[in-house]
């Protein structure tokens, strides 16, 4: 299949890339890996008459600590271009955010992970069996809410789109309880990435046509917390999460003193399951209160026929996934 036309632009900075959006805004989409917007616009899914390359702007790339004056606070920064390989070996992260590089390591192959970024892994486009087919394949089913029609296949009669999201990282960067940063012409905002998302499948995230994501930021509250992550898919590389588990711990003598569990593939956004710490916080592990979490987990997740495995699948490995995860933290010396 072959790309509609369109005319590349390649700034240098992130104020010239500002620029640009805010002048093409509406007719431009933002090129960082193009992992999965090369392949989207193969299938007539896109056809913007600017694609803006990032990749030129080292501003946006690495992986620093934050400082206050000579002090080192504990925390992270990470730029958006980050590519996903760097977030897999960082010894920084390793060490203190591990969840984080658990995750990127899963996401398609070593190839497309020195092309993907993680700023472009937040923002990935939701997925669903209706929506990323060829336009032929489309037009022959009548198109969906997504893309120029007014029917959800999935929910038939419903007005809602519900497209999973199929991102990896997210789900571990909402275990650390994660920040991003903002920037467009009006200026700069930074907000949790637990805000950024909709929950909506066809408008999934708070980013407006003329504004970029920039950096990352890892407080340093989420330092230390073992982390794992889970993922379900056909193959073992190479796929997108049919259903991920995110999961953080940090205990104290012996109980757990905190824990956060996010799921992803799942839902139309990236979701932290609400209620594991209460949960959990102050006891023992055991294998029954791993079997709580799970089925907690799996009662947050709301998988729907978006993808080739059954929804009751789906869920069912939610629950094992988070079982599994959690114990093996709690119980892990």
């Amino acid at each position: 299949m072959s790309l509609p036309g369109f005319k590349l632009l390649r700034p240098r900075t992130t104020a010239e890339a500002i620029a640009l959006l805010a002048q093409h805004a509406g007719n431009i989409r933002i090129l960082a890996g193009g992992t999965d917007l090369l392949p989207s616009m193969q299938q007539k899914l896109f056809a913007p008459q600017y694609l803006l390359d990032l990749r030129r702007i080292a501003e946006l790339k690495g992986i620093r600590r934050q400082r206050d004056g000579a002090v080192d606070i504990g925390a992270v920064e990470i730029g958006a271009l980050t590519a996903l390989t760097d977030i897999e070996h960082s010894d920084l992260l390793r060490r203190h955010f591990s969840v984080l590089p658990d995750a990127a390591k899963t996401i398609a192959s070593p190839v497309l992970r020195n092309m993907g970024t993680i700023g472009g892994n937040i923002c990935l486009d939701t997925r669903c069996l209706w929506y990323n087919q060829s336009l032929q394949w489309r037009k022959s089913c009548g198109f969906c809410i997504k893309k120029d029609g007014d029917l959800c296949h999935v929910a038939p009669g419903g007005t809602k789109c519900w497209a999973a999201f199929s991102g990896d990282t997210p789900a571990a960067l909402l275990c650390l309880d994660a920040e991003i940063e903002i920037a467009s012409a009006a200026g700069i905002r930074r907000v949790k990435l637990a805000e950024f998302y909709t929950g909506l499948g066809d408008n999934y995230r708070k980013l407006a046509a003329d504004e970029l994501l920039t950096r990352v930021f890892l407080p340093a509250s989420s330092a230390g917390h073992r982390g794992v992550y889970r993922k379900l898919r056909v193959r073992g590389s190479i796929d997108y999460p049919l259903a991920g588990v995110a999961v953080v711990l940090k205990q104290s003598n012996g109980h757990i003193e905190d824990v956060r569990v996010a799921l992803t593939a799942v839902n139309p956004a990236p979701v932290l399951v609400k209620g594991a710490t209460e949960l959990l916080a102050g006891r023992r592990m055991t294998e029954e209160w791993a079997e709580a979490a799970g089925v907690l987990a799996a009662q947050t997740a709301k998988p729907l026929t978006t993808s080739a495995l059954t929804p009751e699948y789906r869920r069912e490995m939610i629950r094992v996934f988070t079982k599994h995860a959690v114990f093996s933290l709690a119980t892990e010396t």
